[in-house]
């Protein structure tokens, strides 16, 4: 590790100085500003106040609450993911040790994320769950937009093709071509009919140009490629390996039946359960051998792919 040299008072004026200089900016000003400025507080900083007013429940149901800022440190935690999937994606050169780090992060987040949902098999009653949950419909988590970014940022668009049409799509059709027959669209559609759910049409109102112009970005920079444009000998790295494979099957298989496992026990255990809020067969759609969403399938042998979501 580099060590850094600490500043003399000297030295950090003169680089206030510098610095301000550079942005047009009177350093006089600057620090006459400082003078009169207050300090700052944990909850200023963290935005407190307005952290704790954003739980808003829809029922007297108590356990709602629960339900609501379970949620909300769901979407923080994929921020933090987003955030050091783009340290990586964004960078002009990256080496071994620093993609592993990053995926370790994203993984640790994960990790959290997967135990986490004992909060939601244990910490909230059936019974308030059944009442409240009918207020939510059509809203579901399935309209996660970051978690969808996520997926984006991980993997080359073909990896979350539906299966049913991942050997026959044209691979130099349009992103709006591939974003109609990504696997999600399966718990929002009816194949036969094709006609969308409500869940559905809300979702691509407000976010279906965001996620095109996101999938466009990240065609060239997911981590997938990312990983695939390290020399070869970086790619034989073991420990970025393990890396990948953690995070691939953290995310694809692990979270995935933490999430199953915890919707059993609330919209029941057989094909007669309650449907989901959004309208999905959540069982097919939720399952990762069903989906066999994959975001690193070249680090995984022919009898892990063949019985992925089941080892």
């Amino acid at each position: 590790m580099t060590n850094i040299k600490k500043m003399n008072r000297d030295e950090i004026l003169k680089a206030i100085e510098e610095k301000y200089d550079k942005l047009g900016v009177p350093v006089d000003s600057m620090l006459e500003g400082l003078l009169h400025s207050t300090p700052i507080t944990y909850w200023d900083y963290i935005q407190t106040d307005a952290l704790l007013g954003l739980q808003t429940p829809r029922t007297t149901q108590p356990d709602e609450m629960v339900f609501i800022m379970y949620h909300q440190v769901n979407e923080l935690l994929f921020k933090m993911v987003l955030w050091e999937i783009d340290q990586v994606a964004k960078s002009i050169e990256i080496t071994a040790d620093k993609f592993s780090m990053h995926l370790g992060r994203i993984s640790r987040y994960f990790d959290m994320l997967c135990s986490s949902f004992t909060v939601m098999a244990d910490g909230m009653e059936r019974e308030q769950y059944l009442k409240f949950r009918n207020t939510l419909t059509p809203a579901s988590g399935f309209q996660s937009a970051q978690y969808r970014k996520i997926e984006f940022a991980s993997t080359e668009l073909i990896n979350l093709i539906d299966a049913r049409f991942r050997d026959t799509i044209d691979r130099n059709s349009s992103f709006r071509n591939a974003y109609n027959h990504l696997y999600w669209q399966a718990a929002g559609k009816n194949y036969t009919t094709g006609q969308k759910s409500t869940l559905l049409n809300l979702f691509e109102k407000k976010y279906m140009g965001d996620f095109i112009d996101f999938m466009e970005d990240y065609n060239d920079i997911n981590l997938s490629l990312k990983f695939k444009q390290l020399p070869k000998e970086v790619q034989r790295n073991e420990d970025l390996i393990k890396a990948m494979r953690h995070y691939d099957y953290t995310v694809n298989v692990k979270w995935v039946m933490a999430h199953y496992n915890a919707a059993g026990k609330y919209i029941g255990g057989d094909d007669s359960d309650l449907k989901a809020t959004g309208g999905s067969n959540w069982r097919k759609y939720m399952h990762p051998k069903y989906q066999r969403r994959i975001f690193f399938p070249y680090l995984w042998d022919e009898d892990e792919l063949k019985n992925w979501g089941t080892f």
